[in-house]
């Protein structure tokens, strides 16, 4: 394998960030999206999106690297209160403490090299120099790879769902929390 590494996103990579989610969307989603979400898909659109995001300094984005080649990212950020709330709508007393991990995707033909592991350990890294004690995260019943990898890093989830309506169907997602210090999942 050639040289790992994650690094802080830079513009320029919001073009690569977008084809990864396109292509990540619909090589591993293709059994939890309608298919007309996946074709709707638009990069350029996503680029943009990509771009402001980076410059955003709210948001930490992530670029997993294997040698040149981007291959995966991260987004973290602070929870906004309404995320780490309980069922009756009421925020979590460590609101203010809890960081989101928005999106970890790597390119599946770049999995199983350790990439996901590196972003998550970043991921708290970053996390905790802003504040956080813990983390939380969001993801469909239906991803099994990626419920299975957060679990691995010590995350479980919470007792809370939530519905997602795609216009076509509805998307069920857990909500994953646990600890920021990770040590690398393969």
């Amino acid at each position: 394998m050639a040289h790992a590494a994650v690094r802080p996103a830079l513009p320029d990579d919001a073009a690569e960030i977008a084809r990864i989610q396109y292509d990540t969307w619909r090589a591993a989603y293709t059994r939890i999206l309608p298919a007309s979400v996946l074709d709707g898909l638009d990069v350029g659109a996503a680029e943009a999106s990509w771009r402001e995001a980076i410059d955003d300094e709210a948001t930490l984005v992530s670029v997993a690297m294997e040698g040149s080649w981007t291959v995966g990212f991260c987004v973290v950020g602070e929870a906004p209160a309404a995320e780490t709330a309980d069922a009756a709508g009421t925020p979590a007393p460590d609101a203010a403490e809890t960081g989101l991990i928005a999106t970890l995707l790597v390119e599946p033909r770049w999995g199983r090299r350790g990439h996901g592991g590196r972003l998550l350990l970043a991921a708290g890294e970053q996390l905790r120099a802003r504040g956080a004690t813990r983390g939380i995260t969001w993801v469909p019943i239906a991803d099994a790879a990626s419920l299975a990898f957060f679990k691995t890093a010590g995350w479980a989830p919470d007792g809370l769902s939530r519905t997602l309506d795609t216009g076509e169907r509805t998307i069920r997602e857990l909500r994953l929390t646990g600890g920021l210090d990770f040590h690398v999942v393969e």
